[in-house]
């Protein structure tokens, strides 16, 4: 009997690090924070109280939204993945769970999500979130195979959870909803440009055509990555102007862009190769940039907010 409750609740666990990766639980919990940041400044504007039930309803139903999203978006790709050595052994393209499994479960949470929000927080919201996934989904995710102008698209999407928080809360879109989106727009090309720089081989495999997989010597995408950083040190600290946050978070803000501006030289002044082993290692310092920067700009936001 004991070892058949082992067995049962190893599987039980498989299928849960299968859920896991096919809902993308490490992008969605990011998009949760963020919205979460959105949530919290649209409240202080209205002059609530930002810990109540209807953050818990904005943050479940963004994170059911998400996750479906991302399960389809693996349903979509899952050949793709099959041809890509840092996706081949999601649950799809090894087998281990059926499109069918997949995308019932991405339909169930992406439709299931959007009526939450609609029911539960406000109709601009679930219309937004739902919006947002039809975005990436139906014009970002195909966009992949056809031009490098993907990244700017799915950079929509991509900057949309800090205002589906705003909205939660305001049910209308403000000058601080904007910011929002401006910060998470900018900041993606910097990190997106850098993953596709790590891994442009396998991306070349799978036929993505992002900018680092068809810029032959890595010039271009370099240029780019560094005038987003650049522009993203006057965003970032546009909080501050707005009335949202106080001088520290200026102060903290302009230094964290400028160090991801930083990386960004470093990667685009050096003259080596874009596939060299040491082009890659400064990609890869580049990104680990761009992972500590957001959590801890939204973290000295909040930290170092006004209320009206």
């Amino acid at each position: 009997m004991n070892h058949m409750a082992a067995q049962k609740s190893n599987r039980v666990n498989l299928l849960l690090q299968d859920y896991a990766e096919l809902t993308k639980a490490g992008v969605t919990t990011l998009i949760i924070m963020t919205a979460g940041c959105g949530f919290f400044f649209a409240a202080q504007v209205a002059g609530m109280p930002w810990l109540t039930w209807r953050l818990l309803h904005a943050l479940l139903g963004i994170g059911m939204v998400s996750s479906g999203t991302a399960a389809l978006n693996e349903v979509i790709e899952h050949n793709i993945d099959r041809n890509m050595k840092r996706t081949a052994r999601r649950p799809l393209p090894a087998g281990r769970m059926s499109l069918l499994h997949g995308a019932a479960v991405g339909l169930l949470l992406t439709i299931g999500g959007s009526i939450y929000l609609l029911l539960l927080t406000n109709p601009l919201t679930g219309l937004l979130t739902f919006l947002t996934s039809v975005v990436y989904l139906a014009i970002y995710t195909p966009l992949k195979r056809v031009s490098p102008v993907c990244t700017a698209v799915g950079a929509i999407p991509g900057a949309m959870p800090g205002v589906l928080g705003w909205a939660a809360v305001r049910g209308r879109l403000e000058w601080g909803a904007l910011v929002l989106f401006a910060i998470m727009f900018l900041w993606q090309f910097p990190h997106f440009f850098s993953i596709a720089w790590l891994y442009r081989d396998d991306y070349a495999q799978g036929g993505i055509r992002m900018l680092p997989v068809v810029d032959p010597d890595g010039r271009s995408t370099a240029r780019r990555i560094l005038l987003y950083s650049l522009v993203l040190v006057p965003a970032s600290v546009l909080p501050t102007f707005l009335g949202m946050t106080g001088k520290t978070y200026m102060v903290g803000a302009t230094l964290l862009s400028l160090s991801l501006v930083y990386f960004g030289a470093r990667l685009a002044l050096f003259d080596k190769p874009l596939a060299s082993g040491a082009s890659k290692l400064r990609a890869r310092h580049l990104l680990q940039a761009t992972v500590f920067y957001l959590p801890l700009l939204f973290a000295l936001m909040m930290a170092n907010s006004i209320r009206p």
